[in-house]
């Protein structure tokens, strides 16, 4: 009895526990907002507005880039939240078309073989080489495109899924990684741009605590303001530069290990048209959480469906 217990139980359940801690982070964040705006703007830089010359004209600096910074992070952050990262589509399969994508071949029918069918490809006396078969899901009980994965929290296969994101109560996929790329940049600039601002008066902050010559709230607010504006900005760094890296050789966090396994990764384009692989080609668009219409007709791996790959790599 013990053991059909363990068999029937779902381990994966305990995965939905992480979308209540993600509702709590979306209020972490929003109190790290809220602590930061009132340390930065309303005790620091806010005042010195009023007091004239380069004081004045550093401090209006300061705030304009802030309230920059600070509406590009929440649009970004929100875009993450709440645009879907991908889902397949219901009893989806590689399109019937021979179509090149781009410069080198395409992920298409002829590179798959349907699900039913996987445990014979076609024979290699037909001349035929041996072709990977279409990725199926047994939880979503569908095919899987290619750089397709499940996720046991969401509990549904996410279209060139890198990770699920506790902090968004979200996949991070096709559809919104540029999204969560520009939030984790803004958020970086923004934090390296309060801790530079706040340093200052964490500098005075002993002094003022000694001779009483601030308030205990201001002082705690700054104090706890630039502790955690300087502690996210140094992780954020390390988050900024893998994902980077990610980007520039079209690699998701999901395949770094799969990417391990050969010489040379069939889906790196080259760094350029990697970058555009997930920002698009508009440049006065790259900073922006969105596309253009032309991008989303014209790359279908912004889709998620289907992506080119090397000429000189088998897949």
């Amino acid at each position: 009895m013990g053991m059909e217990c363990c068999r029937g139980a779902n381990p994966f359940r305990l995965c939905s526990g992480l979308k209540v801690l993600g509702y709590f982070m979306i209020l972490l964040v929003a109190s790290i907002i809220a602590v930061s705006y009132c340390a930065v703007i309303v005790i620091a830089w806010g005042p010195r507005l009023f007091v004239g010359g380069l004081v004045s004209v550093l401090a209006l600096a300061i705030v304009i880039v802030f309230h920059l910074l600070l509406a590009l992070l929440i649009w970004s952050y929100f875009m993450v939240v709440f645009v879907d990262p991908g889902s397949v589509p219901l009893n989806w399969r590689p399109t019937l078309e021979e179509e090149n994508l781009e410069i080198g071949s395409s992920v298409t029918l002829s590179d798959y073989v349907a699900p039913e069918t996987r445990a014979s490809a076609w024979p290699s006396s037909e001349g035929l080489e041996r072709r990977p078969t279409i990725g199926y899901c047994s939880r979503c009980h569908n095919s899987k495109p290619p750089r397709c994965h499940h996720c046991s929290v969401c509990q549904r296969c996410v279209l060139k899924m890198d990770h699920h994101c506790v902090w968004v109560v979200n996949c991070v996929g096709a559809r919104n990684y540029k999204c969560f790329l520009l939030f984790l940049l803004y958020t970086f600039l923004e934090t390296v741009l309060d801790a530079v601002a706040l340093l200052p008066r964490f500098v005075k902050f002993f002094g003022d605590a000694r001779n009483h010559n601030s308030s205990p709230g201001k002082l705690a607010v700054t104090f706890l303001a630039f502790v955690l504006n300087l502690a996210f900005a140094l992780s954020l760094l390390c988050f900024v530069i893998m994902h980077t890296s990610l980007v520039l050789s079209n690699t998701t966090t999901i395949e770094v290990h799969e990417k391990k396994k050969g010489a040379v990764w069939k889906y790196d384009l080259g760094k350029r048209r990697n970058f555009e692989q997930v920002f698009g080609t508009k440049k006065l668009l790259w900073f922006l959480p969105l596309y253009s219409q032309e991008d989303l007709e014209k790359m279908p791996a912004l889709q998620g469906l289907d992506f080119p790959t090397r000429s000189d790599v088998e897949t």
